[in-house]
């Protein structure tokens, strides 16, 4: 009987989620902002040069993650995470605080050249922390409390970044980056460790097991519809609040609530998965969304006490988001008998599957509704479209993503495990 994780030793794992959630809105929007207007490059320039750099970054993951893997018999994932911290707070850093009197042509090199070594770095750490989270703890209980655990923090984390996310604040991000990175690097020496990894295959073999396993692609198909689902609304949320609510000043109400709603609700997702098990929490958590998100549907100007009780009502659905699909990944490794072998390939196809939502909500949910004539500020027949691309279409999405998992072949529930000591 395995020994579930101690509350301490999990915190000092989770914690270092915070300083990385910390990054992830700073890199996806304040860079725009802060290169565009505060240092007046072209936006084209600007969107073409960070298009470039997510599109190297996303490429690479699935080599990172085999990386990762390959190298255990000389690193573990710790060594991983304490290597790629320094690189990513100094490309952070440098990226926030490009050279005085730079010109156009320097400005988009440097951005070009801090923003990938920055996001490799965000990319080898993570995928290092996600493969050892896989190795903590077995069966269902164990591993939702482990990913909504580390989610949790990482919640707080995105909400501290909301609160500092303009080109002014850029200091302080950068700081209370790197010395919140440096004291969770100190905490993970009380970290579970996980397991002792055998020798690493080769790399045919490493990827022919990940492609193989059956569990893994259905798994992953509704991962994608559900991810996709979940970042169209994040992708129209701005003109939505401005053209339907005409409430553009609540929006920094309107996410705090969210994510804060997410943070608050992580326990009561790790309990229910207890009970019902995490295919089921996650399928409850998207019926939740669903429903919550066509409330938005009959919203109109003025409507904002409704539309942020929407928020938190979606923020607590995404609880079920975070916490259950990484969790029923760890068990698909596990019931495959790739626990402590495989970890790394997986989470670095994974994480290559969630960049690429984020470009596929872009690619699908924009130019739908550009083709149903919608333009920014335009009148009530656009902004009707504009609503329903913002909730109908990620609704379609989250009920095909549940039929996917409904009928997905994952293992089977294990026996309850021990209690946290």
């Amino acid at each position: 009987m395995t020994t579930a994780p101690s509350t301490t030793g999990l915190a000092a794992y989770a914690s270092l989620r915070l300083p990385l959630a910390l990054l992830e809105l700073p890199l996806f929007v304040l860079l725009p902002s802060l290169y565009g207007q505060s240092l007046g490059l072209e936006l084209a320039v600007v969107g073409a040069v960070l298009f470039v750099a997510r599109l190297v970054d996303a490429l690479a993951d699935p080599l990172i993650g085999a990386s990762v893997d390959g190298a255990r018999n000389r690193w573990t994932p710790r060594h991983w995470i304490r290597a790629a911290l320094p690189v990513l707070a100094l490309g952070f850093w440098a990226m926030l605080a490009p050279p005085r009197g730079a010109s156009d042509g320097q400005l988009a090199g440097w951005l070009a050249a801090t923003s990938i070594v920055t996001y490799l770095a965000y990319s080898a750490a993570t995928i290092a922390y996600q493969s050892w989270g896989a190795q903590i703890g077995v069966g269902e209980r164990q591993q939702a409390r482990v990913a909504g655990t580390r989610e949790a923090f990482g919640l707080v984390g995105v909400v501290a970044a909301a609160a500092l996310l303009t080109p002014e604040h850029a200091p302080v991000l950068a700081f209370a980056f790197a010395l919140l990175a440096a004291v969770a690097a100190l905490l993970l020496r009380w970290a579970p460790s996980g397991i002792d990894r055998p020798a690493a295959p080769s790399w045919r073999v490493r990827w022919r097991t990940v492609l193989a396993n059956g569990a893994f692609r259905w798994l992953l198909a509704a991962f994608v519809l559900n991810g996709i689902a979940t970042a169209i609304p994040a992708t129209l949320l701005l003109f939505f609040v401005r053209d339907v609510l005409h409430a553009e000043a609540q929006v920094p109400l309107f996410l705090v609530s969210y994510f804060l709603a997410g943070a608050a609700g992580m326990p009561l997702w790790i309990a229910l998965a207890a009970r019902v098990g995490l295919r089921n929490a996650w399928l409850l958590g998207m019926a939740f969304a669903v429903v919550a998100f066509a409330a938005t549907l009959g919203l109109g100007p003025g409507d904002v006490a409704a539309f942020w009780l929407v928020c938190v009502l979606t923020g607590l659905a995404l609880g079920a988001d975070l916490a259950m699909p990484p969790a029923l990944l760890a068990s698909v490794i596990h019931a495959n008998g790739d626990r402590g072998r495989h970890e790394g390939a997986y989470f670095g196809v994974w994480n290559l599957a969630t960049k690429l939502n984020l470009a596929a909500a872009a690619g699908l949910g924009l130019p739908l509704l550009a083709a149903t004539g919608y333009r920014p500020g335009a009148g009530p027949g656009a902004t009707l479209a504009l609503a329903l691309a913002y909730a109908a279409l990620p609704g379609a999405l989250k009920l095909a993503a549940g039929a996917v998992l409904l009928l997905s072949p994952l293992p089977q529930r294990e026996p309850e495990e021990e209690s946290p000591r």
